[in-house]
C-alpha cells in the first residue's frame, strides 16, 4: 500500500496510507492527516494517487511546500516518485510503495552549458537527530562553569593569604 511516512522527531512512526481521492494534510484537526506543528499551515497541502506516482498541490502555505528541495508554488502541482522526500515546513515525510525500486530516485541539476550532474539520495536514510549536539552542548557548558568557579575559588584563596 502506497503511503507518506513522517521522517521528523517528534513525529517519527506516523504514516499516511493513500488513495486515489484527495487528501488534506495540515496542522489542524479537520485534514485528513494532522500534523500538529507550527511550521505546517492549518491546510498546508493536498495530495493523491496518480499510478505509482503521488501528486502534491500547495494550499498557499506559509511555510512552503518542498520536493526534491524545491518549493512548490502556491496551488501548482507536481509529482512525488517512491522514495523521493515531501517537506511541509520543518516536516519531512517520504512517499513509499511497498514496491521494490529498481533505481533510486534521481534529482537532475543543469551545471553548466552541456553539462548535467544526476545525484541520488538513499531512500533508506531519515533526517538526522541532534540529541548527541544537545548532550556535547550540555556537557560543555558544565565543564565551563565548573573551571570558572575553580578559577574563582582559587582567586580568592590567594587574597586571603596574601595578608
Amino acid at each position: 500500500m502506497a503511503k507518506l511516512v513522517v521522517l521528523t522527531e517528534g513525529f517519527t512512526g506516523r504514516t499516511l496510507e493513500l488513495t486515489t481521492a484527495k487528501t488534506t494534510i495540515g496542522r489542524v484537526d479537520d485534514n485528513q492527516f494532522a500534523l500538529p506543528e507550527p511550521s505546517v499551515s492549518s491546510h498546508h497541502c493536498e495530495v493523491w494517487l496518480k499510478g505509482d506516482d503521488l501528486v502534491v498541490k500547495d494550499l498557499g502555505s506559509t511555510n512552503g511546500t518542498f520536493l526534491h528541495e524545491n518549493q512548490l508554488a502556491a496551488d501548482k502541482e507536481a509529482v512525488l516518485k517512491p522514495g523521493q522526500i515531501l517537506r511541509l515546513g520543518q516536516v519531512e515525510l517520504r512517499y513509499e510503495t511497498g514496491k521494490k525500486q529498481s533505481e533510486q530516485p534521481r534529482q537532475t541539476v543543469r551545471i553548466g552549458e552541456g553539462s548535467t550532474l544526476v545525484m541520488t539520495k538513499e531512500a533508506g536514510f531519515g533526517k538526522k537527530s541532534n540529541k548527541v549536539n544537545k548532550i556535547f552542548l550540555g556537557v560543555g557548558i558544565l565543564l565551563g562553569v565548573l573551571i570558572l568557579v575553580m578559577l574563582a575559588l582559587a582567586f580568592v584563596n590567594l587574597g586571603g593569604s596574601g595578608t
